[in-house]
């Protein structure tokens, strides 16, 4: 990635993080965090990983909720960037890396818990 590219997923993930919290109405949007941004290198494409809390439902409304605002979201965008030739149209995808981390880390705690096995024979 450029240093362009780079800079532009920055202002997105900002952007988009202070909108989500402070600016969406929608009660399906629960706690939903952006947890990364990855923009194309034309600058006209925005892949936003979100990360929801709750169960496969709740973070299955979350993302619909998050889709029926798209539009929203595009427009604060535009006007908060106002140095690009194009608004980058966004495709918006749950991140599964929390939900990962805690599934390792419970697994390695009930290692910790098991007594070790002695060799006898």
């Amino acid at each position: 990635m450029s240093r362009r590219t780079l800079q532009v997923a920055d202002s997105i993930q900002r952007i988009l993080s202070v909108v989500i919290q402070q600016e969406l109405r929608d009660p399906r949007v629960g706690f939903a965090t952006v947890m990364g941004v990855e923009v194309s290198a034309d600058l006209q494409h925005a892949r936003v990983r979100i990360s929801a809390m709750g169960d496969a439902a709740q973070q299955t409304a979350t993302l619909q909720g998050l889709q029926r605002a798209k539009g929203f979201l595009r427009r604060r965008l535009a006007s908060e960037l106002n140095n690009l030739r194009f608004n980058p149209e966004i495709h918006l995808e749950l991140d599964k890396s929390l939900d990962y981390s805690f599934h390792i880390e419970g697994l390695l705690h009930e290692i910790a818990l098991k007594p070790p096995q002695t060799d006898e024979g």
